[in-house]
């Protein structure tokens, strides 16, 4: 009845991220600090591990002399955040 949460997704800024992206088409990496509250070094940690899972594309570019960081959901992230989420709703009841 139970399914396993997905591991990559059942880890709370990891889940967070891909909560924000779900919702917009890509976002910067200083958006995603601030909507997560965590730090710059756990931020790219926890984006790595989701690039590594193919669930999202990162796109690191420059604007001006600074470098910019651009996460977008890929389909396979999609997926993996319905799938969770529809694996969360069993648990819950609903």
């Amino acid at each position: 009845m139970y399914n396993d949460l997905d591991p990559v997704l059942n880890t709370p800024v990891r889940l967070a991220i891909v909560s924000v992206l779900i919702k917009m088409k890509q976002a910067g990496f200083a958006y995603l600090m601030e909507m997560t509250k965590t730090t710059q070094g756990n931020l790219s940690h926890q984006i790595k591990k989701l690039h590594e899972a193919e669930y999202i594309e990162v796109v690191k570019t420059f604007k001006g002399n600074y470098p910019h960081t651009i996460c977008k959901l890929t389909e396979k992230g999609k997926s993996a955040f319905e799938k969770y989420v529809k694996d969360i709703k069993k648990y819950l009841h609903i």
